[in-house]
């Protein structure tokens, strides 16, 4: 599961007490709630469906998916199931052969999400060996699923535009920048990106 409501408030916490900006906004925009999601493949799949749809259409396709595969949990039900079974519950080609690629690998013994590397790069290099699977999401699986404390999705742009206002930048900051100014809050920049998201949808004087 993700970080807890008192994980979230001590890495904020730690952050605020070297950051006066980061101090000033959780001031303004409160605590975010916690992000949690189940641990395993059943996750991973519903980040798959979710791409490039809204959440509305993302859960109209995942009910027909389940249904069609009579039970969503198990990855051999979904690589019994041909093409056509797939598009039919609302997959396009492209994210049936994600789904493939993911139970495959799970199947095969070769992703373990209970047994992921400890060292957050290492377990992103091992997420994204599914196909569909990029940094971004691979990160967010493991903040929200895994709750690893100092994930931080850089290249999220709602985190790096709320990185630039709460640091009171000009503009938004690139990739690179939006890294390097998370920097000096490590180990707690899973925190941060939960914050940052939190900031984006709250309005704040």
């Amino acid at each position: 599961m993700g970080l807890s409501s008192e994980k979230l408030r001590e890495g904020l916490d730690a952050i605020a007490a070297i950051e006066p900006r980061m101090r000033e906004a959780v001031a303004r925009a409160g605590y975010p709630e916690p992000r949690l999601r189940d641990r395993g493949y059943a996750t991973l799949l519903r980040t798959i469906v979710g791409q490039q749809v809204s959440v509305k259409a993302a859960d109209a396709i995942w009910k027909k998916v389940d249904a069609a595969v009579g039970g969503i949990s198990d990855p051999l039900r979904l690589l019994a199931l041909d093409d056509d079974a797939l598009r039919a519950a609302g997959l396009s080609r492209q994210k049936a052969s994600y789904g493939r690629s993911l139970a495959g690998l799970v199947v095969g013994g070769d992703l373990d999400f209970a047994a992921l590397p400890q060292d957050d790069e290492e377990a992103i290099t091992l997420l994204t060996r599914v196909n569909g699977i990029g940094r971004w999401s691979a990160e967010v699986y493991l903040l929200f699923a895994e709750g690893r404390a100092d994930i931080w999705p850089a290249g999220d742009l709602a985190v790096q535009i709320e990185t630039g206002r709460v640091m009171g930048l000009d503009g938004k900051p690139s990739e690179k920048q939006t890294r390097e100014i998370a920097e000096k809050w490590r180990p707690h920049r899973g925190a941060a990106a939960v914050f940052m998201w939190h900031h984006y949808v709250t309005e704040v004087i």
